[in-house]
């Protein structure tokens, strides 16, 4: 997912605010669930919706106005409840910027509570199950 650093996202150094990171690994996750057939309005029509349990970057070299990047998107099946996006945010020319590890879960919307076997639930909803790695 290709991504421009743009002036409004920068802090008060000059670099990529820290909460943005964040937004754009969000984006990369559900762009690469819409490349799956699963887009937003589908997965909430499902009843489930997904929720982050904990989120932690690291940060490796900085981003200013102007840089182009790239985020990538993996999940990590870990069996149960939870689940697992890995994301990495480059510069153009290679150079990690940032790595995000976000623990996940999927509720159900109705009970609140994380569904079982939440790689199922994707499994059933996507088209192209593969780029999700299922």
């Amino acid at each position: 997912m290709p991504i421009l650093v743009r002036g409004y996202e920068l802090d008060t150094q000059g670099h990529l605010n820290h909460a943005v990171y964040h937004q754009y690994g969000e984006h990369a996750r559900w762009e690469l669930l819409r490349a799956a057939g699963i887009a937003q309005d589908k997965f909430i029509a499902s009843g489930v919706g997904a929720v982050v349990l904990e989120s932690t970057i690291k940060y490796r070299n900085e981003l200013i106005g102007g840089d182009e990047v790239s985020v990538s998107c993996d999940f990590e099946w870990t069996g149960g409840k939870v689940f697992r996006f890995h994301h990495e945010i480059k510069k153009l020319d290679g150079t990690l910027a940032a790595e995000i590890v976000v623990v996940a879960g999927a509720m159900d919307l109705t009970a609140r509570k994380l569904i079982a076997n939440p790689d199922e639930h994707f499994r059933n909803l996507a088209e192209r199950p593969e780029l999700l790695g299922l």
